[in-house]
């Protein structure tokens, strides 16, 4: 599997930059507004973006799957099958003590021992969050853990 570097556009959104196996550079920038780009580079010249292709949420979606989901989608699929260790989406209700802190706040990892690997939101996902984190009511939670874990975090998220 290719490197991918990551960079992020101040304001604008994020970069996610790779090589193919044949040396392609393709590019895909993630706009603050949903609006997703997909540019491809000249091989010869490196600095040329020889196209922009622009794609909407629907065209997003359409491409992921065509490709056979995402680099998240298909390491989760290989984890699921290693022993003791479960995945879970937990919904952080409106009414959980939790739904306007942050992931420290929860104290998940020192309390369950599960970590909190990706927070949804509508349609954005924010991967890798940081302790940081501000949750909304409605979010919803993407966690590994054990599987005794995964349910003392969410009896947690729950608790009035």
């Amino acid at each position: 599997m290719g490197e991918v570097e990551e960079t992020r556009l101040p304001g604008l959104g994020l970069r996610y930059e790779f090589r193919t196996s044949r040396g392609s550079r393709l590019v895909v920038v993630h706009h603050r507004t949903g609006r997703r780009e997909l540019l491809v580079y000249d091989r010869d010249d490196p600095d040329t973006c020889r196209e922009i292709i622009a794609l909407d949420p629907d065209d997003s979606r359409t491409l992921a799957e065509l490709l056979g989901g995402s680099r998240v989608a298909e390491q989760l699929e290989h984890l699921q099958n290693v022993e003791g260790l479960a995945i879970d989406w937990l919904p952080l209700p409106s009414n959980s003590p939790f739904a306007e802190g942050t992931i420290g706040d929860t104290e998940a990892r020192t309390r369950t021992g599960v970590s909190i690997v990706a927070v949804i939101r509508g349609d954005e996902a924010f991967p890798a969050p940081g302790p940081d984190f501000s949750f909304r009511a409605g979010d919803t939670l993407l966690v590994v853990g054990t599987p005794r874990g995964i349910e003392a975090l969410s009896v947690r998220l729950r608790a009035a």
